[in-house]
């Protein structure tokens, strides 16, 4: 059985800018000890969520070493290090590694993708490249590439690749089935998280815990605990809110929620521009009844 990285819901934590040009390092530490306040299992730094595809190298590894500091321990830090060209991607996952991060979040390859071998030999040469616990993350809505099972097979046999954030989540059986517990999972969906809790799933990896970390944490823990009656109501309820962070391209919805709810979100960067009103106003709606349950704390 490989060791967890973490149980609960983690945050794929929101890269606050100012102006579009700089990293806002006071907001980000705001951000961080929401987090930790609210009851975050764990934070992703530089993932999706984070804009990461916008960041210089050294932009980028200024914000993972900050996050790292500004967490110092207190939950695990999961380092966002993906990239289409290999090398870079082991350049990234390395300088990670150093500056402290607890594990590795690697996204499969886009725009080039590549064949199931490919990715097998490219998670392959980043595992081996580093000592830390590597998360494969798989969202082929994304990248138009998907892990297939059979490649889980092989790549778990990798003895620092740990789990997969899994966005595919049809596919899941066929991954238990194959990896057992060699494989630990993750969930990238917000709506379905209890759907892969069922298939043994130790959490999730969340866009709403911008907004919501000890609701997404609850939710979780409230199911490994055999409270699964409070879990699943605790998923129904929330499907307003995600639906309506979803409603346009992450991260564009969640940095303007954690901006309703008095946070300092800022922007997203070009080519990700403002909510559309009518959608902002959909948002608006969706946190203040999600707030009347006590989805937001």
């Amino acid at each position: 059985m490989k060791e967890k990285i973490f149980t609960g819901a983690a945050v794929a934590i929101i890269t606050p800018f100012i102006n579009d040009v700089q990293v806002d390092f006071d907001a980000l530490g705001k951000l961080v000890e929401f987090q930790i306040a609210g009851g975050a299992d764990a934070i992703v730094v530089c993932g999706t969520t984070g804009e990461a595809s916008t960041m210089p190298d050294e932009e980028h590894l200024s914000v993972i070493e900050y996050v790292v500091k500004k967490v110092n321990k207190r939950v695990p830090v999961i380092a966002g290090t993906g990239s289409n060209y290999t090398v870079h991607a082991i350049e990234l996952s390395q300088a990670a590694e150093k500056l402290g991060a607890d594990a590795l979040l690697s996204v499969t390859p886009y725009y080039n993708k590549t064949t199931q071998e490919g990715l097998y030999q490219h998670f392959k040469a980043i595992a081996e490249s580093v000592s830390i616990p590597i998360i494969l993350y798989n969202v082929p809505g994304r990248t138009n590439l998907n892990i297939a099972p059979e490649t889980y097979a092989r790549l778990c046999k990798i003895p620092n690749i740990n789990a997969a954030k899994e966005c595919n989540l049809t596919q899941v059986p066929e991954i238990v089935k194959l990896c057992g517990d060699e494989l630990n999972l993750y969930s990238g969906e917000d709506g379905l998280v209890q759907y892969l809790m069922s298939a043994g799933g130790l959490g999730v990896i969340s866009v709403l815990s911008n907004i919501a970390p000890g609701y997404m944490s609850e939710m979780v823990h409230s199911y490994l605990d055999g409270n699964t009656k409070k879990a699943w109501e605790m998923q129904v309820a929330c499907q307003d809110i995600v639906n309506a962070l979803f409603c346009e391209v992450n991260p564009i919805p969640v940095k303007e929620a954690v901006n309703m709810i008095g946070l300092p979100g800022g922007k997203c960067r070009l080519p990700l521009v403002d909510m559309q009103e009518a959608n902002k106003a959909k948002l608006a709606k969706a946190i203040e009844d999600f707030k009347k349950i006590g989805g937001i704390r």
